[in-house]
């Protein structure tokens, strides 16, 4: 062994880094350890395509749940720049238009769509109730954890802890809405990275649906102005500056409920001592180095995840809008209430969505710096692509040719909404289109992530569901030195830094 440490990182993702800086400034000395050869996780920003100045966000893509608490506390300097244009939804040759700064045009959009101002009307009744839940319980998420009554009356307001922790959503959406595109839309936040139907009766819709829509107390999701590798780099170089050290290229084999760390570097093992041990891993694969039966049933990723690079952005079958604005927000592709209805049985009966419903947006319309001068002077764009409904299941054989299937699958359902074929847009290198596609077996391969669950595993109510844990900070194990920091914690999922600043909670309050 050579030597004890504090606190022993196991992981160099983003909370990760949040839990170094937070521990090394009040003084304790910390070593985080990353398998990969830089820090970061599922939050880096890379150019994907040989000869390509850009820098995609590879993974993670938005920011909404990153507290300006930890920002502040932390002194980051993270620039997050908001979206004014919020949602387009392309119908036929219309759309559903969601302008952030211009009600009237939101309003007309609505009218065209849908025949009148009652979906309107109904659509922001629900996110002002939203709000609502928002405000009251973004704040307790870097608090101990309370538990679930006392989170209700903190709320105080029964209606809306029906709707978002009560009743399934389906049952909502069916009484709020008529239309089938309007609840599509509203649906589609309680379903990324989430393999659900809106009736399911165990609500893993509803929490991923709250975590989408509180962020902040706002639920804004923002673009972070240097990719995402940006808010990475400023979380290594204050854990770094607070005297954290930080070793790449060092892959943890065992951790020992005492508290040693086993860790292969440059062909070497390595034993290291600490007296707090942090998982900034998923709880599968922290059971794995702990010598443990993973918890059951193991997590199972459902979302396809595909980067372009495009030489100019696609034309529309709606001429009220530009391109520049449909895809600057979140543009829906065939994620109707019916069409993600059919898609899940499809996909929940072993087979790839006939119609993938997918979304996408255009990170360098809001932040052209990811642009080299040259991709930026010729006109290139970005485009993210976000696939639902496609579980790790459905990659399992022939997983390569499952791959190529899902992507040709998702680009013709893209294709069905535009104007002409999205391939026609794609800049080429040497002939190769510069398109990338990530399925959750990829996802569990590059970032050890248990079935390619982005979230880890299903998201946690932010609550002690057992009482017992009231008052804690839900990053506790069954063991004393070790402590969950990654997305899995309660209250994990995102690029928030949330699991980070409350294992770091955690470890100073017993230190006190």
């Amino acid at each position: 062994m050579i030597g004890l440490r504090d606190v022993v990182v196991v992981g160099g993702g983003h909370n990760g880094l949040v839990a170094a800086a937070y521990l090394a400034r009040a003084g304790l000395s910390v070593l985080v350890l990353e398998r990969l050869d830089h820090v970061g996780g599922a939050a880096v920003s890379a150019r994907c395509f040989p000869g390509v100045d850009v820098r995609l966000s590879r993974y993670s893509y938005l920011v909404s749940l990153l507290p300006r608490k930890i920002v502040t506390e932390l002194g980051l300097s993270i620039p997050l720049r908001r979206r004014r244009i919020s949602s387009y939804t392309p119908v036929g040759d219309s759309g559903l238009f969601v302008d952030t700064a211009d009600d009237e045009r939101t309003s007309a959009s609505f009218r065209r769509v849908t025949g009148g101002p009652r979906e309107l009307a109904a659509w922001r009744d629900f996110y002002d109730l939203a709000g609502r839940v928002a405000r009251r319980v973004f704040p307790t998420l870097t608090e101990p954890l309370p538990d679930r009554e006392s989170l209700r009356r903190a709320i105080d307001d029964e209606r809306a802890w029906q709707v978002m922790f009560g009743r399934p959503l389906g049952d909502t959406l069916g009484e709020l809405f008529t239309h089938d595109t309007v609840r599509g839309v509203v649906l589609t936040d309680a379903l990324i990275g989430t393999f659900a139907s809106a009736d399911d009766p165990g609500l893993r819709q509803n929490r991923c649906l709250l975590y989408h829509l509180i962020g902040n107390g706002t639920g804004d999701w923002d673009v972070p102005i240097g990719g995402m590798g940006a808010v990475t780099d400023a979380l290594a170089d204050a854990a770094r500056s607070a005297g954290a050290e930080l070793v790449t290229g060092a892959e943890v084999v065992s951790v020992d409920p005492a508290g040693e760390v086993r860790y292969r570097l440059r062909d070497k093992e390595i034993s290291v001592g600490a007296r707090h041990v942090l998982g900034n891993v998923a709880p599968h694969v922290l059971a794995g180095l702990l010598g443990e039966t993973p918890p059951q049933p193991a997590p199972e990723g459902a979302q396809l995840k595909v980067n372009m690079v495009l030489r100019r952005l696609p034309r529309l079958r709606d001429h009220r809008v530009t391109p520049e604005e449909a895809f600057s927000g979140t543009f829906h592709v065939n994620e109707g209430y019916d069409q993600l209805a059919t898609a899940f049985a499809e996909a929940d009966a072993g087979r790839i969505p006939s119609l993938p419903p997918c979304e996408v947006y255009c990170h360098s319309l809001t932040d052209p710096s990811i642009l080299g001068d040259a991709e930026r002077a010729a006109g290139v764009q970005t485009l993210t692509l976000f696939g639902l409904h496609m579980p790790a299941r459905l990659f399992e054989h022939d997983r390569e040719q499952a791959r190529d299937r899902a992507l040709l699958a998702t680009l013709r359902s893209l294709n069905t909404v535009l104007a002409e074929p999205i391939e026609d847009c794609l800049l080429r290198v040497d002939g190769e289109p510069c398109l990338e596609a990530r399925s959750p077996l990829d996802l569990a391969d590059q970032l050890r992530m248990p079935g390619g669950h982005i979230f880890h595993r299903d998201l946690s109510w932010p609550y002690a569901e057992d009482p017992a844990q009231a008052g804690r900070w839900g990053v506790e194990t069954a063991h004393e030195r070790i402590l969950l920091c990654g997305a899995g914690a309660v209250r994990g999922g995102g690029v928030s830094g949330i699991p980070g600043h409350n294992a770091a909670m955690a470890v100073l309050a017993r230190e006190a």
